[in-house]
C-alpha cells in the first residue's frame, strides 16, 4: 500500500449506472408504494389523485436520499485523504459482509441474520401508508427513506464512497443519476397501475422476485466491497 498518499479517481460511469439498476429493484421500497396504492384503490381515489400522491411520495424519497448522501458525501470528501485509505477498506469489508447476508438470504431467507426493515419500523410504515394526504405520503417518503437503510444502504454507501475520492461537479451530478435510477422502478409501477395494471400481479410479481433480487444484490455488494478495497490499495484505478 501507499502509505504516503491516496491517489482519488473518480468511479466510472458504468458503476454508479449499473449499482444503482440493481439497488433500484429493491423489496423494501416498492412494498411501500405497493401498499400505499392498495389503500388508494380500495378508497376509490381518482387516477389524477393516485398520481399525485404516488409522486410526492417518490419524490420524497428522492429528495431524502440525494439530501443524506450529499450530507455523507461532504463528510467524507473532507477526511484526510491518509484516513479515507483505510475507510475505504473498512467499508469495502463491511459491505462484502452485507453482500454474504444476501446470497445466504437467496438460500435460507429468514434465517439467522438477514438485512430488512426494523419489526416496529415495518408497522410505523403500514400506519403511514394509510394516512393518504400530501403531508402524509411526503412523511411516508422520508421515513421510508430513513429505515430502509438496512435494505439498502450498502450500495449506496458503496457509491458515495467511491465518489467521495474526487468530489466535485461530475460526482454531483453523478450521485443525482445514481438516485434519479434509484426511484425509476417506483415510477414505472405508479404509472402501470395508473394504466391499469392490477396491484395483486405486482405485488405477486414481487414476492416471485425477492430471491432474485437479494441474489444479485448480494454478488453486487461483493464485487463493490473487493472494488473498494482495490481502489483503497491503489491496485484498481477507475476514471
Amino acid at each position: 500500500m501507499n502509505w504516503v498518499a491516496v491517489e482519488a479517481y473518480l468511479p466510472a460511469l458504468g458503476t454508479v449506472v449499473v449499482t444503482a439498476l440493481i439497488d433500484s429493484i429493491n423489496p423494501c421500497a416498492i412494498g411501500v408504494l405497493i401498499l400505499m396504492v392498495s389503500v388508494l384503490l380500495s378508497s376509490r381515489q381518482s387516477v389524477g389523485r393516485m398520481l399525485l400522491l404516488g409522486g410526492l411520495y417518490i419524490f420524497s424519497v428522492f429528495a431524502v436520499y440525494l439530501l443524506a448522501g450529499l450530507g455523507l458525501l461532504y463528510f467524507l470528501a473532507n477526511i484526510p485523504l491518509w484516513l479515507t485509505e483505510y475507510l475505504s477498506i473498512a467499508v469495502g469489508v463491511l459491505i462484502v459482509a452485507a453482500g454474504i447476508i444476501e446470497i445466504k438470504d437467496y438460500f435460507w431467507y429468514g434465517r439467522w441474520f438477514s438485512l430488512s426493515i426494523p419489526g416496529r419500523a415495518a408497522e410505523k410504515l403500514k400506519i403511514l401508508s394509510n394516512k393518504t394526504t400530501i403531508p402524509g405520503v411526503i412523511l411516508l417518503g422520508a421515513f421510508v427513506s430513513a429505515v430502509e437503510l438496512p435494505c439498502t444502504g450498502a450500495p449506496y454507501l458503496a457509491i458515495i464512497t467511491l465518489l467521495s475520492q474526487y468530489f466535485d461537479f461530475s460526482a454531483f451530478l453523478l450521485l443525482v443519476l445514481y438516485n434519479i435510477i434509484f426511484v425509476l422502478p417506483l415510477l414505472i409501477i405508479l404509472l402501470l397501475v395508473a394504466m391499469g395494471k392490477r396491484i395483486q400481479e405486482i405485488h405477486a410479481w414481487k414476492q416471485r422476485s425477492r430471491p432474485y433480487m437479494r441474489l444479485f444484490m448480494g454478488l453486487l455488494l461483493v464485487g463493490l466491497g473487493w472494488l473498494l478495497m482495490l481502489i483503497a490499495n491503489g491496485t484498481v484505478n477507475l476514471g
